[in-house]
């Protein structure tokens, strides 16, 4: 297994790109989804069971862990692989996300962000020398460059002076981050939906070098036409050796149409948050398994799954369960939804290798188009 972070681009159908990053914890296959471990953990689900679904890599959030348990306890633990029985790759965050939009009384200056804890008020200072801290203490296989998220709609002048920071951070995280083979930094591109401050972020963050680079700034509310619309150049001006993540992305169409656009990884708690709301995402598009028309059904939710609520359980009785509040139901929605995501992202794979990604495209929309089997 290698000792340094690589990767390696297999095959390319119009944008869309397949390859593998490969860690000293294991490899990752591209495009690939990350399921979100928040609090270090997948909400309604085992380790071992989000392994089971497909997934390579998890994503841990700089935020939570700093406020509880702590990065120094789970360093002291033995980091947060150990911590909480995940021996693949982990993505943490920066921290910079959560503090802009849950932490209360804060103060934003050119040191960083002073705020108070939305769990219990307590006063707390995140900086990019901080924030690197505390993903090496947490021992995090790519770590991401602390970043300011600036709260749309936002003018042009602020979007420009927030990227600018942003900017002058990422050269801050890049120098604190120090030497550690085997684990990678990404920068992170701002400058909202102007080109010429996407095009003026990327060029700072190509000058000061990065191991992998994400668009950030999307998927806060500006809907999809205009997501896409910054996804049909903004990776472009990224360099195509490095691995392209957009962060917090998303529903099964804002995948697809990422991966058409040339990037590689996502991340978002969709599918464990839907699971845990009786919400199922299928090859048919999505199933609110609390309405009644389930509450007879003895059919799978999607009869070509093969995970366990598919397998093992019918809409009757994933009905049931949530109706009646029980833990089952999450788990097994969250398990389902997870596994669709991955099966998801295989195909995706498999299809820009074969060099026909716009016939399964084009089967992915027109599927969804038809909607969830008639009801009996």
């Amino acid at each position: 297994m290698t000792q340094r972070f690589q990767f390696a681009l297999h095959a390319t159908d119009g944008k869309a790109r397949t390859g593998v990053i490969s860690t000293p914890r294991g490899e990752i296959r591209t495009p690939a989804f990350m399921p979100v471990g928040t609090a270090a953990t997948v909400k309604a689900m085992m380790p071992e069971c989000v392994a089971a679904t497909g997934a390579d890599i998890l994503l841990g959030n700089t935020y939570h862990l700093m406020l509880r348990p702590t990065a120094e306890r789970i360093d002291r633990l033995g980091g947060l692989h150990k911590f909480m029985n995940w021996d693949k790759p982990i993505l943490t965050d920066s921290g910079g996300f959560q503090v802009m939009s849950l932490a209360s009384l804060r103060k934003l200056t050119e040191e960083g962000v002073r705020f108070s804890s939305h769990i219990d008020g307590s006063k707390h200072m995140l900086t990019p020398e901080r924030s690197m801290e505390i993903q090496r203490l947490l021992g995090s296989d790519i770590v991401m460059a602390f970043d300011e998220c600036p709260a749309l709609p936002a003018t042009e002048e602020e979007v420009a002076k927030s990227m600018r920071l942003s900017m002058r951070w990422a050269l801050r995280s890049r120098e604190a981050f120090g030497d550690r083979p085997g684990h990678a930094l990404f920068g992170i591109m701002q400058g909202g939906v102007t080109p010429e401050l996407r095009e003026e972020s990327a060029g700072k963050l190509k000058e000061i070098g990065f191991e992998g680079y994400a668009v950030g700034g999307l998927a806060v509310g500006e809907g999809q036409e205009a997501m896409f619309g910054v996804l049909d150049y903004a990776p472009g001006f990224l360099p195509e050796d490095k691995p392209r993540y957009l962060m917090g992305v998303g529903k099964p169409d804002d995948i697809v149409g990422a991966v058409e656009r040339g990037i590689d990884m996502m991340d978002c708690v969709l599918p464990s948050r839907s699971g845990r709301t009786g919400q199922a995402w299928t090859r048919r598009g999505q199933v609110n398994i609390k309405n009644a028309r389930h509450q007879d059904d003895p059919r799978p939710l999607d009869e070509a799954c093969t995970c366990p609520a598919c397998r093992n359980y019918s809409r009757a009785y994933l009905h049931h369960v949530f109706r009646a509040g029980e833990m089952i139901s999450g788990m097994l929605l969250t398990w389902h939804n997870l596994h669709y995501y991955q099966e998801l992202m295989q195909g995706l794979r498999d299809s820009i290798a074969a060099g026909r990604l716009a016939q399964f495209v084009a089967d992915f929309h027109a599927l969804r188009a038809e909607g969830d089997i008639e009801p009996l």
